[in-house]
Formats: structure tokens, sequence, C-alpha cells
């Protein structure tokens, strides 16, 4: 009957034998891997380890990106709580911890865009989750840009969409185009202010044609005639010297265009 010493000793042999085994088929495993023909003569030990390490790093990458769902690969745009000091009526519970909100007055915080109502000494401890709530944004201008996109669900302001779009469907390239919204404007005017401009552009129009001696030409004459022609009654200083630039290019077009506009 064997001993128990060569008992332990043949075990060990064996688990020695397995683990060749593994090791073997690994590298034939690894070989085909990397499209390598192997012979009878097999590369040495040495040969096989850093192939081995490389294999290994290139494994764990993929199975780490691999277990990675799609959702934590996308970037998330994160909002966070615009909390204040609130005086809550009736009892109230913490949202984040679940406890009561202890106080007569100012007992939490909430968040003035989702409405969240916390401890004051739970809110560094909310994430940056804030969903905003149109019923709690009560202002376009002036608010927050995230709070504002988020609240409405879109990529940009609605506002900066409809501004741009009503700029484009009036900042006309096409010369006719811009003639033809001329045309359309002067027929709005009462007959003795479109009499008066006809008759005032025909004389300027005259006198650009003596520039040669007298200097002045179609834009220089809207410079001087352009405020007191466009400038509205009512309108303050600050904006009536916004709008120069603008008066003096309508004026200019009029001088320019008087035979065919009139």
């Amino acid at each position: 009957m064997p001993s128990k010493e060569s008992y332990e000793v043949h075990k060990e042999e064996k688990s020695l034998v397995q683990k060749a085994k593994r090791e073997a088929n690994q590298e034939d495993i690894l070989a085909a891997a990397l499209g390598m023909r192997m012979g009878p003569q097999k590369p040495p030990a040495t040969f096989w380890q850093p192939l081995k390490l490389f294999a290994y790093s290139q494994l764990t990458s993929l199975v780490r990106r691999a277990s990675l769902k799609e959702s934590d690969r996308t970037p998330k745009s994160e909002k966070v709580h615009n909390f204040k000091v609130h005086t809550f009526r009736g009892p109230h519970w913490c949202e984040h911890c679940a406890s009561f909100m202890w106080g007569l007055m100012a007992q939490g915080v909430k968040c003035a865009d989702c409405g969240l109502n916390v401890h004051k000494q739970c809110s560094p401890l909310v994430p940056n989750d804030c969903k905003p709530d149109l019923r709690h944004i009560r202002k376009v201008y002036s608010c927050d840009l995230t709070t504002l996109v988020k609240a409405y669900n879109t990529a940009r302001p609605m506002v900066v969409d409809m501004c741009i779009r009503e700029i484009e469907s009036r900042e006309l390239t096409d010369p006719e185009k811009k003639l033809e919204a001329f045309r359309e404007a002067l027929a709005l005017l009462p007959p003795s202010h479109s009499e008066t401009l006809k008759y005032l552009m025909a004389h300027l129009k005259r006198v650009t044609q003596n520039e040669k001696f007298n200097l002045m030409n179609a834009e220089n004459l809207a410079i001087v005639f352009g405020p007191t022609l466009m400038r509205a009654p009512n309108l303050d200083a600050v904006t009536a010297l916004n709008d120069i630039r603008y008066q003096r290019q309508v004026v200019e077009a009029l001088i320019k265009n008087e035979d065919v506009l009139f």
C-alpha cells in the first residue's frame, strides 16, 4: 500500500502535468489566433511570454468594452439643481433621505427648476440629475441655458430658432426680391407720404448726378437724410442710434432705385 508521502508526490506531479497541458493548449490557441503554423519543434517558453502578455491585455480590453452598456458610453448632460431656501406649508419630507423636515420656517431647500424638496444638509449629496419642469420655469430671457433646453426638451432655445427664421426670411440677397420688398412697403404709405417721398427721392437722385462737383453720392446723402426720414416719432435715443445703419441703407436704396420704385 503506497504511503501518504508518495500519494502527495503523485498528486503534485499530476497537477504539474495538467498545468503543462493547459499552457500548451493556450499556446496552440494563441498561435492559431496569430496565424502561426506550429511544427514539431515549438518555440521556447521565452518566446511565448511577451505574446501572452499582449494577448491578455487585448482580451481584457475587449471584455471591458463589451461589458459597458451603450448608455454608459453615451455622454450624459448633467444639470445641477438650483436649490433655494424655502418655507414649506404643512408637513414635508426630504425627497433624498425620506426624513421629516422640522421647523416652522426655512425647513429645507427647494429646486427652483424641478421642484425637488430636500434638507439643506442633504442638498450637497443630491446627484446632478435635475429635470426642469415648465411649471417652475416662468421666464425665457435671463434663464440658465441648460435649464431652458431641458425644460423644453430641445437642442437649443426655441426662441433662437424663431428669431433666426424671422430674420432670414427678411435679410434678402436677391436684388429683384429686395426691390419687390421695397415696393410692398411703399404701397403701405398714405398717399401724401408716398408723393412727398417720391418727390424728395427724385431730387436727391438729381443731386447724385452732379457728384463730380458736389461730392454727394447716394451713400453720403443717405447718411444725412436717413435719421430724418426713417426715425419713428416715439423712438428712444439708444434704439435710434442702433438703427442708423439700417436707416442709411434704406434711404440709399431708395435714391439709387428711385426711377423703378416710384
